[in-house]
């Protein structure tokens, strides 16, 4: 790695039951089940033989559950940060797409659309989102230029990342995976971020992709 990049391992969370239910989570604080647990101790283990500078998780529950695995397994003090949350979806909180479809047509049908500018009635905005992730791993990266750092955070972060690394539009249909505890490998280099390795599940039995 060149000395003025930093690279990043990024972790989504362990599985709760409301992944298993399709439910929107957003900033509602949902605990790891079982199967999450496990999901954690084996993405410990995946990433057993690197070295890490730092371990930086969400404030969120389910993130912290699974930073906590990491940080035991490898003697790390866990840094969190709030601008690893996951998206406020707003009034589409707690709900599965059919139920939102039912109570909250209209946003549900913006929400399918990715419209940049809606903001869930109190949620936060596609637009405001992609700006807070971008702007806190700016900072990560330049806290750590010349370091790899281990980052567990969710879902919609990791597909805003994918996205500004490969040049998708905000907008644009999901055409990659975000599984649950799989080692997602980005570099900061001079000109940008690139991809070095995504969704890397091979440590792992079975897990849910966040749609």
């Amino acid at each position: 790695m060149h000395p003025t990049n930093t690279r990043l391992c990024l972790i989504r969370h362990g599985e709760t039951d409301w992944n298993a239910e399709r439910r929107v989570q957003g900033q509602m604080d949902i605990p790891l089940n079982p199967a999450g647990l496990l999901q954690a101790r084996a993405a410990a283990h995946g990433i057993a033989g690197h070295e890490f500078s730092a371990l930086y998780s969400s404030d969120l529950l389910r993130a912290h559950q699974t930073a906590e695995q990491l940080a035991q397994h490898h003697g790390l003090p866990l840094c969190i940060d709030i601008a690893l949350r996951e998206r406020h979806y707003g009034i589409l909180q707690a709900l599965t797409a059919e139920e939102a479809r039912i109570r909250h047509p209209q946003a549900s049908l913006r929400h399918a659309e990715r419209d940049p500018e809606y903001a869930y009635d109190g949620g936060e905005s596609l637009v405001d989102f992609a700006r807070r992730v971008l702007d806190g791993f700016e900072a990560l990266a330049r806290r750590h230029i010349g370091e790899t750092i281990l980052v567990v955070t969710h879902g919609g972060v990791l597909d805003i990342l994918y996205r500004h690394a490969t040049g998708r539009r905000l907008q644009a249909k999901r055409d990659f995976v975000v599984p649950n505890a799989a080692l997602n490998w980005l570099e900061r280099h001079a000109d940008g971020w690139r991809v070095l390795l995504w969704a890397d599940r091979r440590h792992l039995e079975a897990t849910l992709d966040e749609l």
